[in-house]
């Protein structure tokens, strides 16, 4: 039975989408803990204020990371959310899950938390909602050696990696996102695990650009998918669209013509400009093409990647927190993701940009705020990367080109007598 007057939280259950409250009342069922969230919940919106309070630091012995203290400002009036602590646990590559380890994870938190779960929220990582804080050491002991399962990143540290679903389903992904992104987690357990950036740090790997892991939106480092060398053709592939022999799309979006227009549907909404038809044979400009994926989602069977794979490294994305939401920049064009020298391109640029960050990053500067600040000259100089055209944000809005001493021949020196001579009128 519920033990508060909830009217406004009874309002959220009505209309024809499925609603939390109703979840939260069949959980309630089984755990009485949770009418106290509903109630609470119910108070902060007579209140127009939360009810939770960020006080005390919680965690298990060891580890820094993987648990978000919380507690309730009102525990005489709802004591079974005094303490609601959040566990995040590290979710497998791509997020595949066998089914009787879920069926044991969701047993063991009945047994020791509120039995609520969240799968999966922006961080990635597979959350345990509301537990008390004599609970977790116990609840920690069963995961790791019961159910061999690690916790996930909370806190000024490196956050649980994450990637799309790769090699495993997708024929577009470029490298093995799967692989990477398990060989990244076992490379840095210790920067998951122990706070020591200025501020969170996010990976994340897509295996191509369509990015379906949104990483150059939500990750500090994206490795995203691409190739340097032509796009593959197959010109009788391309009849066979135009003659409406292939559907488009992969038949994944209805056609809004009778018959497909190579012209209207692919080449005029290329980006760059640079496909065209030379009779029935499809060309393209591979220098000037920007790999934006659209022409080879729309006719699969007739384009391809070339064959020369890797990914392109972006930095410096972030959720509006301090600066505003800002994309990932273009910072490596492009590095081989080979497993058998266990990345050791990718962990090259990782360790390189860490070390300027945790030098000289302030405290709770997310990386793409050190970049803003210092400038992406300065960032790329400390990369030890060569600027390239694609680095340049808006060419045309800047004139000034700032050159160090060291790129001027004879530096800033100058002989004064040799100057007035040189320009004596």
């Amino acid at each position: 039975m519920p033990k508060h007057e909830t009217p406004l939280m009874d309002d959220l259950e009505k209309g024809p989408w499925p609603s939390f409250v109703s979840d939260l009342k069949r959980q309630a069922e089984k755990n009485p803990q949770c009418w106290d969230i509903i109630g609470q919940m119910e108070l902060s919106f007579k209140d127009r204020m939360t009810h939770w309070k960020h006080g005390g630091i919680v965690g298990v012995f060891g580890y820094g990371g993987g648990i978000v203290g919380r507690y309730s400002d009102v525990p005489e009036q709802f004591p079974g959310v005094a303490h609601f602590h959040t566990v995040r646990l590290n979710q497998p590559s791509s997020k595949f899950y066998r089914t009787d380890l879920l069926r044991k994870m969701c047993d063991l938190w009945e047994k020791r938390g509120s039995g609520m779960t969240n799968l999966h929220g922006s961080t990635g990582d597979l959350i345990l909602l509301g537990t008390r804080t004599e609970e977790l050491e116990p609840l920690f002991y069963d995961l790791t050696h019961d159910l061999e399962w690690d916790l996930g990143g909370s806190g000024s540290n490196l956050r649980t990696p994450e990637c799309c679903i790769g090699k495993a389903r997708c024929e577009w992904s470029c490298y093995d996102t799967q692989a990477t992104c398990h060989g990244m987690t076992m490379k840095y357990q210790d920067e998951i695990h122990r706070p020591a950036f200025p501020y969170k740090f996010k990976f994340k790997f897509s295996g191509c650009p369509n990015d379906c892991v949104a990483a150059i939106a939500r990750s500090d480092l994206s490795a995203i998918g691409t190739w340097r060398d032509n796009i593959r053709i197959n010109q009788d592939e391309v009849k066979k669209y135009i003659s409406g022999e292939n559907v488009p799309n992969g038949g994944g979006i209805p056609a809004k013509a009778k018959k497909f227009d190579i012209q209207k549907e692919v080449i005029d909404l290329c980006p760059t400009g640079c496909m065209w038809m030379e009779g029935d044979a499809l060309k393209i400009d591979d220098a000037e093409c920007t790999r934006c994926m659209h022409c080879l989602n729309v006719m699969p069977k007739a384009l391809r990647p070339g064959v020369d794979q890797g990914a392109s490294v972006m930095m410096g994305a972030k959720a509006p927190i301090l600066d505003g939401a800002q994309l990932g920049t273009l910072v490596v064009p492009f590095i081989k993701m080979d497993p058998d020298n266990e990345f050791e391109e990718l962990v090259d640029v990782i360790e390189k940009c860490w070390d300027y960050w945790m030098e000289h990053g302030k405290n709770r500067e997310r990386l793409g705020e050190t970049i803003q600040r210092i400038g992406l000259p300065t960032f790329l100089r400390v990369m030890e990367i060569e600027p390239i055209p694609q680095h340049v944000k808006e060419p045309r809005s800047n004139p000034y080109v700032f050159w160090r001493e060291e790129e001027v021949e004879g530096g800033w020196q100058r002989d004064v007598k040799e100057f007035r001579k040189k320009h004596a009128q």
